[in-house]
């Protein structure tokens, strides 16, 4: 069905503001910070600009009534010095398809961080995922820069729904561990602002996030905690007014820290000591004025979050929290994807044999992404398995290698549960991680499979693994990412058909590392004189991203590879009906509705997802982009509406010249469908 639709073709993306959150920095706000700070002393700048006591905590000046703030990592929950809900990972969270998950492990980290007095949290993650190697994929949202932004914006609402600032992170195209305080990304224009930026400019915008975290490498050149174009050109003109702060140890030169537009160093004053500062000033270097912004930033946010008014520690809320754990559940539910299934799930009774590295522990990722979580509240994979009940006998062998005794236990089993994957030692921050799983997993899999064909792969993972040793040799594979302390459950509740799996690949899984269009530009590390042509004292090494626009599924017909799954992929224990098309204009855009039937035998949700491809685009562009998602619980036989809406942003592209968004005018294609390669419906629509 086509309809048209009239925008003006100079029309800004993100324009419009979504509804007010109660944690926005006003006037009054502003005026407030700058009577404080006019009260203090040069000594109280210096140190209000930078880390203290532990490293988690912002400079106290008590004369001023101003407390010092505590801090914690991080994505998957509470950390530094307690225990606390553990949290599926980001990677979860982006698979789920569903903003509702998101908001409610957000809303749980907020109650757990007031809790315990925590009133800055340092997350999310938001960097795009362009390589399976980062070690820190884990903690972010996958490749696409729609969805990303939706599930952080969710995210955000929900922890500053309880008067905690959120923290996005990290700004910007960080988006590998392997060597990250000396290797620069050289990202043209067009490719920043349609790809890497788009997940902070919503959360500044629509989410009025409180901070904003720098991160460690350079920005065409420039270190991001120093660079002014970074920060002052791009992030504040987007109308952010709270904090920017520094990643831990990413501050390098005083006088780049001091004009560059950063406003807290962390975790301590490397290069904002007195001594290095006092002097910049008093010969006339340093205007004492950017000090004065700089603490006005980070007065103004707390005024704003009310944290000069009123107690850090929230006593009505308990550190063990029923209602935390139940958002812990309800998102790892959500995020397993089911890649592989000959039959063998749902396993309806029997007898089960649980092993692998993973089986009867909780799995997470390394560095400030882990977790200690509140003691006895983890649930195993194994765990979860016992619990189900008496019509399953749940065995574990933890040995690898099998006696005869184990042999014959594998082979009499209804199902044989192989739970691999990496763990906080394999995956980890600071390092990327290899492409194949960890030595002994994959003889490990295929002792399993050749003494039982209903062998179940489970994959603790931030992304894509080579599954090519074992995948036409196992029963199913399911890509569990690293789903928290009540992860073995939902997996039990899966593997046992008690909920149908929901989860969609937030990733194109290219089955081969060389497939992805990143990888030959991933770890090719470029003096930047070979980049620019001209000299520089410049002496960090750069990683090129020569891929540009053509990121994961855009890179797909562009680069003509066949991936093994495509962006978006996921299968159910049920079947799906789209019909009824049809495209409706509104006042900004427009609003795909259809049908969607269960046609199976269970109940199941289903993860819907519009793409808007340009018939003939003003500029080069992606065949089709992720533009639109909703998911939905159907029961069986029954149907339900999807109506998804699509503004103005969603047929604009980045214009170079005017540095600024435009609506691209013309024919479009919108795609419906449950994967980026399985289109159900195909919606003309004309944009003038």
């Amino acid at each position: 069905m086509k309809r048209t639709l009239i925008i003006a073709t100079l029309a800004l993306m993100f324009s419009a503001i979504a509804g007010a959150q109660p944690y926005v920095i006003t006037q009054n706000d502003k005026d407030r910070a700058a009577e404080i700070v006019s009260k203090m002393t040069l000594d109280e700048k210096i140190e209000f600009i930078s880390g203290k006591v532990d490293g988690f905590h912002t400079y106290a000046i008590p004369r001023l009534g101003i407390p010092s703030v505590r801090m914690a990592d991080g994505p998957q929950g509470v950390r530094n010095n307690t225990n606390s809900t553990y949290y599926p990972s980001g990677i979860g969270l982006a698979a789920s398809f569903n903003r509702e998950a998101a908001k409610g492990v957000g809303d749980g980290i907020g109650c757990d961080a007031s809790a315990r007095g925590v009133r800055i949290m340092l997350c999310p993650g938001v960097n795009i995922y362009r390589s399976p190697l980062c070690g820190r994929n884990f903690e972010y949202y996958g490749e696409d820069p729609f969805l990303t932004s939706e599930i952080a914006l969710n995210y955000i609402q929900g922890i500053q729904d309880h008067r905690v600032i959120a923290t996005i992170k990290h700004f910007a195209v960080n988006n590998q561990e392997y060597s990250r305080h000396w290797t620069g990304s050289v990202v043209d224009e067009r490719t920043l602002n349609e790809i890497y930026f788009p997940a902070f400019r919503k959360a500044v915008e629509k989410a009025d996030v409180g901070a904003v975290m720098t991160s460690y490498n350079t920005v065409n050149g420039v270190h991001a905690a120093e660079s002014s174009w970074l920060i002052k050109e791009n992030l504040r003109k987007w109308g952010f007014e709270g904090i920017v702060m520094s990643d831990w140890k990413s501050t390098y030169t005083t006088l780049g820290v001091l004009t560059g537009g950063l406003d807290l160093e962390m975790p301590e004053n490397f290069t904002t000591k007195p001594e290095m500062v006092k002097p910049l000033i008093e010969n006339g270097v340093l205007p004492e004025a950017n000090l004065d912004e700089m603490c006005r930033h980070i007065l103004q946010t707390f005024i704003a979050f009310g944290l000069l008014d009123q107690p850090a520690k929230d006593e009505s809320i308990p550190e063990d929290y029923d209602y935390s754990r139940a958002k812990a559940y309800d998102a790892a539910i959500e995020a397993p994807v089911l890649l592989k299934n000959n039959g063998v799930l749902p396993v309806k009774k029997g007898r089960i044999v649980v092993l692998g590295p993973n089986a009867n522990t909780v799995a997470y990722g390394g560095g400030s992404g882990r977790m200690d979580p509140i003691p006895g509240r983890n649930i195993t994979p194994f765990a979860g398995l016992q619990a189900l009940g008496k019509k399953y006998n749940v065995q574990l062998i933890e040995s690898t290698e099998f006696t005869p005794e184990e042999q014959k236990a594998i082979a009499k089993a209804n199902a044989v549960i192989v739970v691999a994957g990496f763990n906080h030692d394999t995956e980890r921050e600071n390092h990327d991680r290899t492409y194949a799983l960890p030595e002994g997993q994959n003889e490990l899999i295929a002792s399993a499979a050749a003494l039982n064909k209903n062998t179940v792969v489970i994959i603790n993972s931030g992304g894509e693994v080579d599954i090519n040793p074992f995948k036409d040799n196992v029963a199913a594979i399911i890509m569990a990412w690293y789903g928290g302390q009540e992860g073995g459950k939902a997996l039990a509740d899966i593997v046992s058909g008690k909920v149908s799996p929901s989860g969609k690949l937030p990733f194109t899984f290219w089955g081969s590392e060389d497939k992805n269009p990143a990888a030959k530009y991933y770890h090719e590390l470029t003096p930047l004189v070979y980049i620019t042509g001209k000299s520089s004292r410049d002496p960090y090494p750069h990683t090129i991203y020569s891929e540009g626009l053509y990121v994961g599924y855009r890179g797909v017909e562009k680069f003509g590879v066949e991936p093994m799954f495509p962006f978006g992929f996921g299968l159910s224990y049920s079947s799906f009906e789209y019909s009824g098309g049809s495209v409706v204009p509104t006042a900004d855009g427009c609003e795909v509705v259809f049908t969607v039937k269960n046609t199976g035998k269970v109940d199941a949700k289903e993860a819907v997802q519009v793409y808007v491809a340009p018939k003939n685009p003003s500029v080069i562009r992606p065949a089709f982009e992720l533009k639109g998602f909703d998911k939905k619980l159907i029961a069986k036989g029954k149907s339900v509406e999807f109506r998804i809406p699509l503004g103005a942003a969603e047929f604009s592209y980045y214009d170079v010249e005017s540095h600024s968004w435009r609506v691209d005018a013309g024919e479009y294609k919108i795609l419906v469908g449950s994967s980026s390669a399985d289109i159900k419906m195909s919606l003309d629509f004309t944009v003038r």
